[in-house]
C-alpha cells in the first residue's frame, strides 16, 4: 500500500495478506494471523525465523505498522523482533509505544543511539560477536532491560531500568576458567538483577556482583562459581536459584537478614535438602512475607542424562530424532574397545543428520557439542578420546 493511500491509523485489525511499503513501494507482504501478536524482521538467512526478510543495512519505514492494531484496538505488533542496523524504531517509539522490543544490532561500525524519549516497556538486546559497538542512552521509564551475547560490545547510559537481565556468551565446557564480566558502566546501579548461564557450561564468577552496590533482588540461572561471595550482599530481600548443579559453597540463608522471598528450583540434591531445613528454621524466628520454596532436587547424574543434551531448543520432530540417535550412539560406545570402533560410532551419529532438513548453524554447533559429550561417555577403550580427535571425526562425516 502506497504512502498516500495508507489506511487510517489502527484501522487494520483482521486476518489477511497486506502489501506494505516496508523498505520501498509494495516491498513486502505482511500476513496477519488470528491471535499472533508478534512480528519478526531480519535477513533472509534467518529463513522461517523471520516473518519479513530485509537486508541487514536496509532502511525501514516503521510507520507502516501504524495502520495495524489488535482486535481490541491496541497497537500491533505488541512484540517486535528485529535483526539489522536500522535503529529508527526508537524514533518511531517516541509516539507509538512498543510493549516488548528484541533487537539484534548488525552494525558495520560503532553506533550511538539516543533512545531516552522512546516509549518501551521491555527492551532485549542480543549482541553478536562481530561488527560495531553499540552505545545506547536508555529510554526513560524502561521496566526491563535484557542484554545477551558479547557484553564487551555494549554500553548503556541514562535512566536505569527497574530490572536487568544479563546472559553473556560463555563457553560450553564446565572445565573452562570462570567467565569474568566486562565493565558494564552505569548498568551496575540497578537494584534488580538476573544472571543467566548454561547449567553445564563455563561457570560465571560471582565476583562480578561486587560492582552492583544497590542489589536487593537477585536471580541466578545456570552454572556459577564463587557462590560464597553472595554473603557480601546482605541487603538482598529476594533471591532465586534455578537450574544450578553446583551449590556446595552457597552461604546459609542466615547471611541475608532482610530476605523475604527465596526460591530454589531444579538444584543439586545435597544443597537443596540443607536449604529446606534452613527455610523451616528461619520461619520459626521470622516468618517469610514472600514465597519461600525448594523444589525439584536433582541427583548428579540427572544433569547429564536428563538435562545436558544440547537439543532443548530444537523443534520437537528434530529433537526426537536427535535424542534417539544419541541414545543409540551412547549405548554402542559402552561396548567400544578401540578408537576405530569409537570413530565408526561417532561418525555414524554425525552422518545421521546429513539428510535432514533444518540443520543450520545453531544445530550444527549443538551436534558438535553432542559429539564431544559422546566422546566423554563410558567406553572400554582404556584411554580417553581427545576433543580434537572427536572434532575431526565430526567434521569428516557431516555435510551441514
Amino acid at each position: 500500500m502506497c504512502l498516500d493511500a495508507r489506511p487510517p491509523a489502527g484501522s487494520i485489525r483482521g486476518e489477511g495478506r497486506y502489501s506494505i511499503d516496508l523498505t520501498g513501494p509494495g516491498s513486502h507482504t505482511l500476513v496477519l494471523e488470528r491471535g499472533v501478536g508478534s512480528l519478526s524482521i531480519g535477513p533472509s538467512h534467518l529463513g522461517k525465523k523471520a516473518d519479513l526478510h530485509v537486508a541487514p543495512d536496509a532502511r525501514i519505514d516503521w510507520t507502516v505498522f501504524d495502520t495495524f492494531s489488535t482486535p481490541a484496538g491496541s497497537p500491533w505488533p505488541r512484540y517486535l523482533h528485529y535483526a539489522g542496523s536500522d535503529a529508527g524504531f526508537f524514533d518511531w517509539a517516541q509516539r507509538r509505544p512498543i510493549e516488548e522490543m528484541t533487537w539484534t544490532p548488525l552494525l558495520p561500525a560503532d553506533m550511538e543511539v539516543d533512545a531516552s524519549r522512546s516509549k518501551l516497556n521491555g527492551l532485549h538486546i542480543q549482541i553478536e560477536p562481530y561488527g560495531g559497538r553499540l552505545t545506547l542512552k536508555l529510554p526513560k521509564g524502561l521496566n526491563h532491560l535484557s542484554v545477551s551475547g558479547d557484553l564487551s560490545r555494549f554500553s548503556a547510559t541514562g535512566d536505569m531500568p527497574a530490572s536487568l537481565t544479563i546472559a553473556p556468551h560463555t563457553g560450553r565446557r564446565r572445565s573452562d576458567p570462570p567467565f569474568l564480566f566486562p565493565d558494564l558502566g552505569e548498568l551496575h546501579q540497578v537494584p534488580s538483577l538476573a544472571l543467566q548461564n548454561a547449567p553445564l557450561g563455563q561457570p560465571i564468577s560471582l565476583a562480578c556482583l561486587s560492582r552492583f552496590p544497590n542489589l536487593v533482588s537477585l536471580r541466578l540461572w545456570g552454572n556459577f562459581c564463587d557462590m560464597n561471595l553472595l554473603a557480601r550482599h546482605n541487603r538482598l530481600t529476594s533471591l532465586e536459584l534455578r537450574f544450578m548443579p553446583e551449590l556446595e559453597d552457597l552461604p546459609s540463608l542466615q547471611a541475608w537478614a532482610s530476605l523475604d522471598s527465596f526460591i530454589a528450583y531444579n538444584v543439586e540434591e545435597a544443597a537443596g535438602k540443607r536449604l529446606r531445613q534452613e527455610i523451616k528454621i528461619r520461619a520459626k524466628t521470622r516468618p517469610w512475607t514472600g514465597h519461600a520454596s525448594v523444589s525439584q532436587l536433582r541427583k548428579p547424574e540427572w544433569w547429564t542424562t536428563e538435562f545436558g543434551r544440547p537439543f532443548s531448543s530444537w523443534s520437537k520432530r528434530l529433537a526426537k530424532l536427535a535424542n534417539e540417535a544419541y541414545d543409540l550412539a551412547q549405548a554402542n560406545l559402552t561396548q567400544a574397545r578401540s578408537l576405530a570402533e569409537a570413530e565408526s560410532i561417532i561418525t555414524a551419529f554425525a552422518a545421521r543428520f546429513n539428510t535432514l532438513k533444518g540443520i543450520e548453524t545453531t544445530e550444527r554447533e549443538d551436534l558438535g557439542e553432542a559429539v564431544w559429550q559422546l566422546s566423554q561417555s563410558d567406553h572400554l577403550i582404556g584411554r580417553p578420546i581427545a576433543e580434537e580427535m572427536a572434532r575431526r571425526w565430526f567434521d569428516s562425516a557431516r555435510q551441514y
